[in-house]
């Protein structure tokens, strides 16, 4: 018994040392600090063009990493990368210049992986706190660039609303100013081809120190197509006659419309990270005037100089293949 009692307590050490690990995991799983502590910004560097001076602007953007690990597997091959390209006025030349060949990851990074865990929980998206808007000057003129200061945990709607969306413009200046300018969430790229899209506008003024600046703020979000019509308001002057054959200058309203959204297709990024497939060092430029119209109506009235005036309104809109 003597003989034996040394490797039973090595066995009941060992079962001790295995269950509170599996403990600490199950508790570490379960915490929602823990979980909540995982959705971070992240470093997201983006060329935005030349200076007056003539030389490169890259910006970091930043975005929210929305995975637990991984942190640590980025190559110093991909961090020269990342910094490396700011210096040269696109990624294409940066890749010609080095001459260097990204191969595409073999495996996709699972975030069901053990290195991979959900930051913030089946029913909450690591979204940005705030957005501020810097104001670039470039060689082809002034440019805004709106860059992620914070990451949360946000909860996960599944309805179409409109939710606040924080934006801070001339930040660190005597003009600084936050506006809630909104934006649409819940039943983004559902399966039957509907998206919670905004479809009603308003405006905010911003002081400057040149002048008062005009924000466009979203009011209102429903379902609706990836390319869809929104009311877009004109108004003109138009004489009529009244029962009696009076001539008499009225206002009227015609609802024009606007086709708003994408008809991009497929996956636009041209060059992912290694390391983890999410992070995407360059996009592909979206299609302009792929959302046009479809149908349109005609109005016609008598303006102030006797003449007809004929304005053509936007029925529907449709993606131009």
């Amino acid at each position: 018994m003597d003989i034996l009692l040394p490797y039973l307590l090595l066995i009941l050490w060992a079962l001790n040392v295995a269950s509170a690990s599996l403990l600490n995991k199950h508790v570490e799983h379960r915490n929602p600090f823990a979980l909540r502590a995982c959705c971070k910004r992240q470093s997201h560097f983006v060329y935005i063009g030349q200076d007056i001076s003539g030389s490169p602007v890259s910006v970091d953007v930043g975005m929210c990493r929305t995975h637990c690990g991984g942190e640590q597997s980025r190559t110093s091959h991909e961090a020269g990368l990342q910094q490396g390209y700011s210096k040269h006025s696109s990624m294409l030349e940066y890749l010609r210049s080095k001459k260097v060949r990204v191969r595409k990851p073999t495996t996709p990074i699972s975030a069901k992986g053990s290195s991979q865990v959900t930051s913030c929980g089946v029913n909450h998206n690591c979204e940005p706190t705030g957005v501020r808007v810097d104001q670039m000057l470039l060689f082809k003129g002034p440019r805004e660039v709106e860059v992620i200061e914070e990451c949360h945990c946000e909860n996960k709607l599944t309805q179409c609303v409109r939710v606040p969306a924080l934006k801070t413009y001339f930040f660190k200046t005597p003009y600084e100013t936050v506006i809630d300018v909104g934006s649409c969430s819940g039943s983004k790229g559902s399966p039957d081809g509907f998206s919670c899209v905004p479809t009603k506008f308003d405006t905010a003024l911003v002081k400057t120190p040149n002048k008062v600046d005009l924000v466009q703020t979203v009011e209102v979000c429903e379902l609706s197509k990836s390319c869809y019509r929104v009311p877009y308001m004109e108004y003109y002057y138009e004489i009529v006659h009244d029962a009696n054959g009076v001539k008499e200058e009225k206002l009227k309203e015609i609802d024009v419309g606007r086709c708003l959204g994408g008809c991009t297709t497929g996956n636009r990024c041209l060059l992912r990270s290694h390391s983890d497939s999410e992070v995407c060092y360059l996009w592909a430029e979206r299609p302009t005037n792929s959302c046009v119209p479809r149908g349109y109506d005609s109005h016609m009235s008598l303006n102030q100089h006797g003449q007809i005036h004929t304005v053509l309104s936007i029925s529907s809109c449709f993606c131009q293949s």
